[in-house]
C-alpha cells in the first residue's frame, strides 16, 4: 500500500501499499457529487453500489499476490533491484494518472521533507525488508507478519498520539495477536523449521509501516493537496532513495529473466501503482472502515497463492497462527457499542 490511503483507510492500517493528502479519515473526498431524489436509482449510482465489491475483491487479490510476486522476482533480482523497480513502475502509474487528471505535485518544501521521511517509512524500508526477508522464508509467512501492522500500530499509537487511549478491548487484542505471531512461529518448539532473521525483517516490515502511519498523520493531517498527488510524490522520492542505495549495494544483472522481470512489473505497476487507485476510489466511495477490512483477506490470499503456485509447505500452525493474529487485530480496530434509549 501507499501512504495516504493506509492512513486515511486505517488510522492503524494497510498499508498496506498508499500515501495521500490529508491522511485524516475524514480528510478524503468524495468521488461523486451528492445525488438528488431525482437521479436516486439511475444507472451509474446503481453501478456504485454494486461495483465496489467487485473493486475490492480485485485490490485483495492484488496485494495478496504481492507477496508471491516479491518471491519469484527475487529469483531472478537481488532485493534491492525488485523494490526499485516495485516502487520505480508503482510511481510511473501514478505519474501517468496525475497527467491525465492534469493535478500538480505539491509545492511546499515542507510537504516534500515530510514525504521524504513517509517515503521511506512507508515504501523503501518495508518494501526492501520484505523482499530480503523472502530470500529466506516462504511468501506465506511474510504475508501472515503483514497483517501484524494494526498491531504494531495501536501499540506505538498509545505512546505517540495523545488521543488514542488504551481501552480493555485493545489490549486484549494486541495480546491476542502477538499470541497469534508467537503460534506462527511455533514458539513451544523453539521456533524450530522458522528462520528467524527473514521472520524478524517481515515483521520488521509491518512495525515500519505503524511508525510511517503515525508520522504521516502528525505531520501531514490537513495538508491541503489531492491523494493522487501526494502519493505521486512519495513514491517518486521512494525511487530516488532507493536508485541512490541500490548500485551501492547490487550489481547490475548479468540477465533479465522473463518471469522475476514481470513479477516485478506486475508488483509495481499493478500491486503498488493501480492498487493505490483502487484504494483511493474505495475509501472516497465506502469509507475507510469498510475499505480497511482488505487488511484480513490480504494473509489469506498471499498464504492461498504460495501454497498452490509456488508449492510452499504449510503446517498446521500457520494458518491457525495467522486467524489468530487477525482476530487480534480486529478487535485492536473494534469499538464497544453504545447503548442508545
Amino acid at each position: 500500500m501507499s501512504t495516504a490511503t493506509r492512513a486515511a483507510a486505517a488510522s492503524a492500517n494497510a498499508e498496506p501499499p498508499a500515501a495521500a493528502a490529508a491522511p485524516h479519515p475524514t480528510s478524503t473526498p468524495s468521488t461523486t457529487a451528492p445525488s438528488t431524489s431525482a437521479d436516486a436509482g439511475n444507472g451509474p449510482t446503481r453501478r456504485r453500489a454494486y461495483g465496489w465489491p467487485l473493486r475490492f475483491a480485485v485490490l485483495s487479490l492484488i496485494w495478496g499476490f504481492s507477496f508471491l510476486f516479491i518471491k519469484v522476482g527475487t529469483n531472478g533480482f537481488a532485493p534491492l533491484q525488485v523494490t526499485l523497480g516495485r516502487v520505480g513502475f508503482g510511481a510511473a502509474v501514478l505519474v501517468a494518472m496525475l497527467v491525465v487528471k492534469r493535478q500538480r505535485l505539491p509545492r511546499s518544501a515542507r510537504t516534500w521533507g515530510h514525504l521524504t521521511v513517509a517515503a521511506f517509512f512507508l515504501n523503501a524500508l518495508p518494501f526492501s525488508l520484505f523482499a530480503y526477508a523472502e530470500l529466506t522464508i516462504p511468501s506465506t509467512l511474510a504475508g501472515i507478519c503483514n497483517a501484524a501492522s494494526p498491531l504494531w500500530g495501536m501499540l506505538l499509537s498509545v505512546v505517540a498520539l495523545s488521543e488514542d487511549r488504551p481501552t480493555r478491548r485493545r489490549v486484549a487484542g494486541l495480546g491476542i495477536g502477538f499470541l497469534g505471531v508467537l503460534t506462527v512461529l511455533g514458539a513451544w518448539q523453539g521456533f524450530a523449521g522458522t528462520d528467524l532473521a527473514g521472520t524478524a525483517m517481515a515483521l520488521g516490515a509491518s512495525l515500519s509501516y505503524a511508525v510511517g502511519w503515525i508520522y504521516v498523520r502528525r505531520t501531514l493531517a490537513g495538508v491541503q493537496h489531492s491523494h493522487l498527488s501526494m502519493s505521486s510524490a512519495q513514491l517518486l522520492l521512494a525511487t530516488l532513495q532507493l536508485a541512490v542505495v541500490t548500485p551501492l549495494f547490487t550489481s547490475l544483472p548479468a540477465s533479465y529473466p522473463v518471469i522475476p522481470l514481470l513479477a516485478v512489473v506486475a508488483l509495481g505497476a499493478l500491486g503498488t501503482g493501480f492498487a493505490f487507485l483502487l484504494q483511493y476510489g474505495l475509501v472516497a466511495e465506502i469509507g475507510p472502515t469498510t475499505a480497511q477490512m482488505v487488511t484480513y483477506f490480504i494473509p489469506v490470499i498471499a498464504t492461498t497463492a504460495g501454497v498452490a503456485l509456488l508449492d510452499e509447505q504449510l503446517s498446521w500452525n500457520t494458518p491457525v497462527g495467522a486467524i489468530i493474529v487477525l482476530a487480534g487485530a480486529a478487535l485492536t480496530q473494534s469499538k464497544p457499542r453504545r447503548s442508545t434509549r
